[in-house]
């Protein structure tokens, strides 16, 4: 495995880290212990009245969430043998994030990749863990795998679960999930709205409001608009709208029926960033220099636009439309059943910058396969200079998914036992079909030093051929358990049937490649609880990734339509406790997750499961009030990676691409005398390698700085001021195999906020 320097200690690579649980946990058991309550009578005097009990709230701020919202957990966060991270609102507010991105900095262990082919991979895509999550993102526990940017407009907490969980979520999830929680109508009337002005023209307007009409009924709206340039970015930008409404029946009854719909809608200049230089070939001429930076990022300013203004854009329009139905047939005994449809269209023209070999490498006939070319060897190429092939990727796409979900969570006894028992059924359509295309010629060329913003103007954009369409059909049943014994011991289970059908057909509609997949899921756990306020678990859990979802969406192709199901399995050993009256708290786990048979690409045989990957490591969280005045929001994370096994041989021993050793954040505010709070917030992330090969580049590891001042005028109206990046730290965001995408430069935002 490749070493990199760090500016963090390399912690211990064996399991010694166990004794720092063991000390957490004293340590805990010492620091959360209640404080007695003081009498005010004197010693032995008789009263017949109880001491009072005061319950005050620290923070009208909540900084740390008790509960998940999936009915699938029943036992609060305390008590889930897992590492979930809930990002709530506040947190969301203070740090002026205004897309799921910028609220995915607030938890270690998940790094952003850009897109790539066909016109790049819009939207969300990123890693958790090490592996890829893009098909992992949930919006109200029901998949949500639209290519799109998610904006928070609608959204009340994200919640971040680690490890493999199939037996919650059905195919994927290898290094964890994100589900977002959408705003409810409920019975308070009242709302806010913001306005944020900022530099880079940022532009962003939010309303909320809940009108109950009826004991029983309340409607509530949520609208967004949003406009900006991306600081440190030329030409780059970003436009964007939401709209929101939940109508609720039978507030406050016992059966509960909520419709809601979401509409986004996008109209951006996407960035597809700066090439990296190639490793391979010799440079000449005006690119001579280029020759010392082989494999990097090339000398020149991160703020350089390599698309083409007159033709780039991005139009999406995203719609999710809900129906929720709950039923409580008594305390103990109740029916949830969520019915959606959702529908991504997408149309985009990106360009992708990359270097242009002036001494193209010729192709010959391959005599092994008639009708196909080879490299010829007898020609030489990788011959360049500081000229670019811009490459026009033209792609058109709508994916739409039809869900129903069906849960009934029983709470009985059978002895001495306690049980929470959740059963359920889901049936999900989906459909996804996917054009593009591709243009490059010799108008298209530009320079890596001197970029024009339209050179070589295209007189159109590639001719998109017929869509290729895919269609996965799910069949699930699940089951889970949560055994109380006594008030120490708890133990967790869950079981997971998945039917999977599947189709794709080629562009045009003719014939393409179908199967079908069953599958078994499962988790395990043991929750030991010393005291009420503490817990140290171990668990295990499994899942899987089907050969039809791919990190670009749904689909199949000859080289895996006959592959079995790649299989996960995640182990982990950790400790959760509250700490200062349970206001503060502290969780710290061990993990490991396996990949045991990982598509690789054998020389000879093709595509094959044959790659075992493993990511381990440590992981610690912080959320709450120190003090009734200071709150914190922090994480790290220490992640080992190797490919132990693969069917290439420049993978094995190194790290997973897009896998940073050490990453870390923290999100911290303070109030101060006269109504004004401040805040500060810090990010690390390490180095991390675009791809698993020894031939991969290297993003170097960078820190951000954050910080926010508020001032509450009344208990109506604030007005927050947030500085971004306060150092102007320029460094990589998103990696990908040619190109990489830098962060965003030092940019502030002003926003005053009204509520009613």
């Amino acid at each position: 495995m490749k070493l990199t320097h760090s500016p963090f200690r390399t912690l211990p690579h064996g399991f010694a880290w166990t004794s720092t649980l063991g000390l957490l946990g004293s340590l805990a058991a010492q620091t959360a212990a209640p404080t007695p309550a003081v009498n005010p009578a004197t010693e032995g005097e008789p009263t017949d009245e109880l001491p009072e009990i005061v319950v005050t709230t620290t923070s009208e701020k909540v900084y740390k969430p008790e509960r998940l919202q999936s009915p699938k957990y029943t036992e609060p966060l305390r008590d889930v043998p897992q590492t979930i991270t809930v990002i709530p609102k506040a947190v969301i507010e203070d740090r002026g994030a205004f897309s799921l991105r910028d609220v995915l900095r607030n938890t270690p262990g998940i790094s952003m990749q850009a897109g790539e082919g066909g016109g790049g991979l819009s939207g969300d895509n990123l890693s958790i863990r090490g592996f890829t999550s893009r098909g992992d993102l949930y919006q109200d526990g029901v998949r949500d795998t639209g290519s799109y940017n998610r904006d928070p407009f609608n959204t009340e907490q994200v919640e971040v679960t680690k490890g493999p969980s199939s037996s919650s979520n059905g195919r994927g999830s290898t290094g964890g999930s994100i589900n977002l929680t959408s705003k409810l109508a409920n019975q308070e009337q009242g709302g806010s709205v913001s306005q944020s002005f900022g530099t880079d023209n940022l532009y962003r307007t939010t309303a909320d409001y809940n009108q109950p009409i009826s004991d029983h009924m309340a409607l509530r709206v949520n609208g967004m608009y949003h406009s900006a340039d991306t600081p440190g970015r030329d030409v780059v930008n970003q436009e964007r709208y939401g709209l929101a409404a939940s109508l609720a029946f039978g507030l406050g009854t016992e059966t509960r029926a909520y419709i809601n719909y979401q509409h986004l809608s996008e109209n951006n200049i996407p960035d597809y960033g700066i090439p990296w230089v190639p490793a391979n070939g010799t440079f000449s001429g005006s690119g001579t220099r280029l020759n010392n930076y082989k494999d990097k990022a090339p000398p020149v300013s991160f703020d350089n636009f390599y698309g083409r203004e007159n033709t780039d854009f991005e139009d999406v329009q995203s719609d999710i439309i809900t129906g929720i139905l709950e039923h409580d047939f008594s305390d103990k005994l109740k029916l949830r059943n969520v019915l959606r449809y959702g529908r991504v269209y997408r149309n985009s023209v990106i360009t992708a910058p990359r270097f242009f070999d002036t001494v193209p490498t010729a192709q010959i006939p391959d005599p092994a396969n008639p009708g196909q070319f080879i490299n010829d060897p007898a020609t030489v190429g990788n011959q360049y200079t500081s000229a670019l092939n811009r490459q026009m990727q033209a792609r058109e796409q709508t994916q739409e998914i039809l869900s129903n979900q069906t849960n009934f969570t029983a709470e009985f006894d059978t002895g001495i036992l306690k049980h929470a028992l959740v059963t359920g059924m889901e049936l999900t359509w989906e459909r996804q079909v996917n054009a593009n295309a591709a243009r490059a010629d010799a108008a298209g060329r530009s320079d890596i030093f001197n970029p024009g913003l339209n050179d070589g103007v295209y007189t159109g954009r590639p001719v998109l051929p017929g869509g290729a369409e895919s269609h996965l059909d799910t069949f699930s049943l699940y089951a889970f358990d949560t055994i109380s014994i006594a008030k120490y011991v708890e133990l967790n289970g869950g079981l997971r049937y998945d039917h999977l059908e599947y189709e794709s057909r080629n562009p045009g509609g003719s014939a393409g490649f179908s199967g079908s997949d069953d599958l078994i899921s499962w988790k395990a756990g043991i929750v030991v609880k010393p005291v009420e306020y503490g817990s140290i678990y171990f668990s295990y859990g499994t899942s899987f990734n089907p050969s039809i979802d791919t990190n670009v969406g749904l689909g199949l192709t000859a080289a895996v339509a006959d592959l079995n199901p790649e299989e996960n399995r995640s182990y982990e050993l950790g400790t959760k406790w509250d700490l200062f009256d349970e206001r503060l708290s502290l969780t710290a786990a061990l993990f490991r997750s396996e990949k045991t048979n990982a598509r690789t690409n054998d020389p000879i045989l093709g595509t094959v499961l044959a790659g075992d990957q493993v990511v381990q490591g440590v992981e610690f969280g912080l959320a709450g009030n120190i003090t009734k005045d200071w709150q914190v929001f922090a994480g790290y994370a220490y992640m080992e990676s190797e490919v132990r096994d693969s069917a290439v041989v420049a993978e094995l021993g190194q790290s997973l691409g897009n896998t940073p050793d050490h990453s870390f954040n923290i999100w911290t505010t303070y109030n101060l005398p006269f109504r004004v709070q401040v805040g500060f917030g810090a990010q690390y992330v390490g180095d991390r390698q675009n791809g698993n090969s020894n031939t991969s580049r290297t993003a170097p590891g960078y820190w951000t700085c954050d910080a926010m001042l508020n001032y509450q005028v009344n208990d109506k109206f604030n007005v927050r001021l947030n500085v971004y990046n306060l150092a102007d730290e320029r460094y990589i965001d998103r990696v990908g195999g040619g190109h990489f995408v830098p962060g965003a430069g030092r940019s502030a935002a002003l926003t005053a906020s009204y509520k009613f």
